[in-house]
């Protein structure tokens, strides 16, 4: 799923005990962007369950996590009702995030410099901060369960074992694996002393059967108890909090390079303008085969990818291959990167004055560079205004917010509703500073979270046309939260989001007024990479806008005469 592209500061929201909200996408820890590709030619193959359950346990089998995640939560678009394969995304995704913190220097660092009681504090930090903010009310006993299940599914996989267990006698292993459950959930888990105790205990336990340091074991019941509970909620280390506080901010300090997630050697998506990399000729498509002495290959993409990073004004030497194979060195400089949200600011018909933009994400810079844009625009004969949110996975919740109120005078933009009375907010239109130019929304299934709020800010208030495809249907509010233990956070869903009508968006998505594309369908075994999305060969979906676009500024027009 989403995200689109790592950028080396991901998109993220700081929460901590001085409280901001976030509309975020789907959690980078469980899951990638969906990839899709043109129809099989043989329909049952994507659309029957069984067939797709197998292929699906076929990628698993082969520890493809990326893969199977991808292939299970388009297969649950299609059948949403299918226990089953929910299951399976649920183990796929225990199973990526297992792996994907292995990689995670920040954790690993973690693991050999924290004590077995600062893990229990953090423990209990975190039980206590679910059971205050979580959007919904909390069994212990499953928060419990989750981390016993985060447990045992990192003594399956290898590199878990490799890297904590002493005694590697699968037997023992095993053993071990399937009956810790009988030490944590013998009793009912009644308070959050209890399930400290239960996991002390735990730990004890592992320490003695197969020599895992007690650390270690603790952190994979923290990790299970935020992961869990849902998609979008989960234990964040301090290399993640970095990136969280780099994106709210629009800048980071690093290469200025969008990466293709979890791939190596890693490639690169796109370099940003005025960055770095770009003054250091790298380009779209370019792929990074070595950082410094160290092979990307060796290390895998998560620990490469860590490797670009460094403080501000270090040096990084790169062995680049370009796309018809040539190789060459490149030496980059790290240092401040701003990130635009706003990009591709033009006009699609210049003479009747249709303007075009797309938002790519939302973050704390999104309004001023919309106004910016708008102003430019406007000055140079703006008419109409297409704004393109394909492949937005949202962001910022308050840029959102921002970003409707510069088309609506007045009525609702958004409501949130959550557990305790702090998240319950009804967000409002102002008249002053409202653009009345003609609007149409391009959206489709990968536009996410804070998109969506601004999709159905306008659909619901009759402001304008959408034109695509059912949006994603992630109707969550996720905080992130400081922990005061180890500098550390964890990002929790705190509240679900409301259209204005009152519709919720979760699993339902905003639908388009103006329909273009069919449901998505995809062939399970197609590698992500060699998987092309229409859009991109054969813009229908922008081709409609310009039609609509240019058909409401003729409606607008005849109004204006008539009146």
């Amino acid at each position: 799923m989403l995200p689109r592209s790592r950028l080396l500061g991901t998109e993220y929201m700081i929460r901590s005990p001085r409280v901001r909200v976030a509309c975020l996408s789907v959690a980078i820890a469980l899951s990638a962007h969906l990839a899709y590709a043109q129809p099989a030619s043989n329909s049952s193959a994507t659309s029957n369950p069984t067939a797709l359950l197998q292929d699906g346990i076929e990628l698993e089998q082969a520890s493809e996590w990326i893969r199977a995640i991808q292939h299970y939560e388009l297969a649950i678009r299609l059948h949403p009702q299918d226990s089953e394969l929910r299951r399976r995304l649920l183990i796929s995704r225990l199973h990526y995030d297992v792996v994907r913190r292995s990689t995670d220097s920040s954790i690993s660092r973690m693991l050999e410099t924290v004590s077995p009681e600062q893990a229990l504090e953090l423990y209990s930090e975190v039980v206590a901060r679910l059971e205050m903010s979580y959007v919904e009310a909390l069994d212990l006993t499953e928060i419990v369960r989750g981390g016993t299940a985060y447990l045992e599914v990192a003594l399956t996989e290898p590199g878990f074992v490799e890297a904590h267990v002493q005694s590697r006698l699968a037997a023992q292993v095993e053993e071990f694996r399937t009956s810790i459950h009988r030490l944590t959930l013998a009793n009912r888990v009644r308070d959050r002393f209890a399930a400290r105790s239960i996991v002390s205990q735990a730990a004890q336990q592992a320490q003695v059967s197969l020599g895992i340091h007690p650390t270690t074991t603790i952190m994979q019941f923290v990790f299970g108890a935020v992961g869990l509970l849902d998609p979008y909620s989960s234990f964040m280390s301090s290399a993640e909090l970095t990136d969280v506080e780099s994106q709210i901010e629009g800048n980071f300090v690093g290469l200025g390079i969008a990466l293709q997630p979890h791939e190596v050697p890693l490639r690169i998506l796109n370099v940003i303008p005025g960055g770095p990399a770009l003054e250091a000729g790298l380009q779209s498509q370019d792929r990074i085969l070595e950082i410094g002495s160290v092979r990307c290959e060796d290390v895998g993409a998560e620990r490469a990818a860590d490797l670009l990073r460094g403080p501000e004004k270090s040096h990084v030497r790169l062995l680049v291959q370009r796309p018809d194979g040539k190789t060459y060195d490149a030496v980059v400089v790290r240092r401040r990167v701003e990130v635009p949200s706003v990009e591709d600011v033009k006009f699609l018909d210049p003479q009747q004055g249709v303007a075009y933009l797309k938002i790519s994400s939302f973050q704390k810079t999104t309004a001023r560079e919309l106004d910016e844009a708008m102003w430019r625009l406007h000055r140079q004969g703006m008419q109409s205004l297409i704004i393109d949110l394909r492949g937005n996975p949202g962001g910022w919740l308050d840029a959102s917010v921002a970003v409707a109120d510069r088309f609506l005078a007045e009525g609702t933009i958004v409501s949130t509703r959550g557990k305790n009375g702090i998240e319950n907010q009804n967000y409002t239109a102002h008249a002053s500073g409202t653009w009345n130019v003609p609007l149409v929304l391009v959206v489709d299934d990968e536009s996410a979270s804070a998109s969506e709020i601004l999709a159905g800010a306008i659909r619901d208030n009759g402001r304008g046309v959408l034109v695509g495809t059912t949006t994603y249907g992630k109707g969550s509010v996720q905080g992130l939260f400081h922990t005061e233990s180890l500098g550390s956070g964890i990002r929790l869903t705190v509240s679900k989001f409301y259209s204005p009508s009152g519709r919720a968006i979760s699993e339902q998505g905003v639908q388009p007024t103006v329909p273009v594309g069919d449901d998505v369908r995809f062939v399970a075994k197609t590698p992500v990479e060699n998987r092309v999305p229409d859009r991109l060969s054969n813009d229908r979906m922008l081709d409609v806008a310009l039609q609509q676009a240019r058909s409401r500024l003729v409606a607008a027009q005849q109004h204006f005469s008539r009146n």
